[in-house]
Formats: structure tokens, C-alpha cells, sequence
């Protein structure tokens, strides 16, 4: 088993382990169906959430302001690093209650990354 076939294993059993103690709090049966409306609340609900999680990973960088003349010079990577795992792990919750797999997830970074490239060799 590769690696994000392993993350997308956790988040799912994650998520079985999270409806078993909590039924009434957890997400709904997987995959769901994105033509029901309550289905489309909770997915948005998730992709709030990992926004929101990298909102609190970018609380963490202090010197990007252009206009900022002083500079911080400590900088905690191990805080920013698990922020980021934290939005994550919303954003695979999403892929998972809407049934795509890694498989779906690598085949679709490599075709996206395929258009990305041409813009750039075409000057886009």
C-alpha cells in the first residue's frame, strides 16, 4: 500500500470510529449523494472546516506583510506543519464522503498538473 492510499485508510476509519461514538454528530453514510441538499451543506460544512484550519496554519507565518520592517525570527514548523495535516484531513473527509479514492485523487493531480504545465509552455 502506497502512502496516500494509507491517509485515505485513516481518514476513513477515522471517520467509521468517529460515527460509532458519536451517531448523531458524525457524517453521514458514504458515499453521499452531492444532488441532495443536506449532502451538499455537509461537504460544504468540511471544506469550510479545512479552510478554517489553514486560516490557523497561515496565523503562524508573521513576515509576509511587504510594509512590515521588522522581521520575526522564530518560527515554530512543527505547529504550521500539523495546522496544514489538520486541513487535510478535512479536505480527504470530503473526498471520502463523496466516494473518490486515491486512485481518483493521483489521477486527477496528474491530469491537472498535465493543463498547468501546457499553460506554462504556452505562455499562459
Amino acid at each position: 500500500m502506497d502512502k496516500l492510499d494509507k491517509m485515505f485508510e485513516l481518514r476513513e476509519s477515522f471517520m467509521l470510529r468517529l460515527k460509532e461514538a458519536n451517531p448523531e454528530g458524525a457524517s453521514p453514510t458514504w458515499p453521499i449523494d452531492l444532488l441532495d441538499k443536506s449532502s451538499q451543506q455537509h461537504v460544504r460544512d468540511m471544506a469550510l472546516r479545512g479552510v478554517e484550519e489553514m486560516f490557523e496554519a497561515l496565523q503562524h507565518l508573521k513576515n509576509w506583510k511587504p510594509h512590515r520592517m521588522t522581521e520575526v525570527s522564530e518560527f515554530n514548523t512543527d505547529l504550521f506543519l500539523e495546522e496544514v495535516v489538520d486541513a487535510f484531513n478535512y479536505f480527504l473527509s470530503v473526498l471520502v464522503l463523496t466516494g473518490f479514492s486515491a486512485d481518483d485523487l493521483f489521477q486527477a493531480y496528474e491530469d491537472k498538473d498535465f493543463v498547468i504545465r501546457e499553460r506554462i509552455d504556452n505562455g499562459y
